[in-house]
């Protein structure tokens, strides 16, 4: 299998890659022009970029990469000891200039839907114009077979589903499920294994969420982190739709993802006082 079957099929299966490719080479060295190398999130790697130092050095930027998922260039001197401006030295011998080019293939971000219901089918309708990955759980088999739209889809008992499979560290949570008691199951689940997340949303009303952190408190104590738990969920917009609650949600997970201030977030419109759990 060559190098762009291997990114459709890993593409196809959600994995994150980044695509080495030699752009320049200037006097000796152990690659020529076009070689390539494609890394996987595993630290799989496929091709070369000429062994060695400088086979090491891409594979050990890669790791960066599937953290900032950005895409750059960058100069290598191929001779220890010696420094060329803008360029970054290798303890090899060769004495050459290689430059290689770094491409990240794969979404933006990774998010997880639970609940396949009007919101979370709305929700994804817009998230999919865009380059996230969309997992959708939902263990109600009517419902889930109505679903469309989302990469992965998967007929589950909600919580049961991160018990089983987990969730990816760093990536974004909507919870959007038929009942509260679901709702709370999957937040509970995911506090308990102290699973690290950029976004954790529930859509919850003001006087549903006091209770559930009156419980929450209660059983998991006051120092539990909720920094990045967003309920009420979304950007203050108005309107009461499942399409209209989704492009909010949508404008909340774009503002995190950004690192954007200054918008008015629901969880803070809605607090009465009594929690700004947010800064506990």
């Amino acid at each position: 299998m060559d190098l762009y079957e291997l990114i459709t099929k890993y593409k196809s299966e959600g994995t994150s890659l980044v695509l080495v490719t030699v752009t320049e080479k200037t006097g000796d060295g152990p690659v020529e022009v076009g070689k390539k190398m494609l890394v996987t999130e595993h630290n799989e790697a496929f091709g070369t970029v000429g062994g060695g130092a400088l086979e090491y050095n891409a594979r050990e930027e890669c790791k960066n990469i599937f953290i900032s998922r950005e895409s750059f260039g960058e100069k290598y001197l191929l001779n220890e000891g010696k420094v060329i401006k803008d360029t970054k030295t290798l303890p090899m011998v060769c004495g050459g200039v290689v430059k290689l080019f770094y491409e990240y293939i794969g979404p933006m971000e990774y998010i997880y839907i639970f609940g396949a219901g009007h919101v979370g089918q709305a929700l994804t309708n817009i998230l999919k114009t865009m380059n996230f990955h969309v997992t959708v759980i939902d263990g109600r088999e009517h419902v889930y077979n109505k679903f469309s739209g989302s990469d992965i889809k998967i007929l589950s008992p909600f919580a049961q589903y991160i018990e089983d499979s987990g969730l990816r560290k760093n990536s974004f949570v909507v919870v959007c499920t038929p009942s509260h008691k679901y709702d709370y199951n999957v937040v509970n689940k995911i506090i308990e294994k102290e699973i690290e997340l950029k976004y954790l949303g529930m859509l919850c009303s003001p006087q549903k969420l006091s209770s559930y952190l009156d419980k929450t408190y209660e059983k998991y104590g006051k120092d539990i982190n909720l920094k990045n738990f967003y309920s009420p969920i979304g950007i203050d917009l108005g309107g009461g739709s499942p399409e209209e609650i989704a492009i909010s949600i949508t404008a909340e997970i774009l503002a995190v993802k950004n690192n954007k201030s200054g918008h008015v977030h629901m969880r803070r419109s809605s607090s009465n006082g009594k929690y700004n759990y947010w800064e506990d």
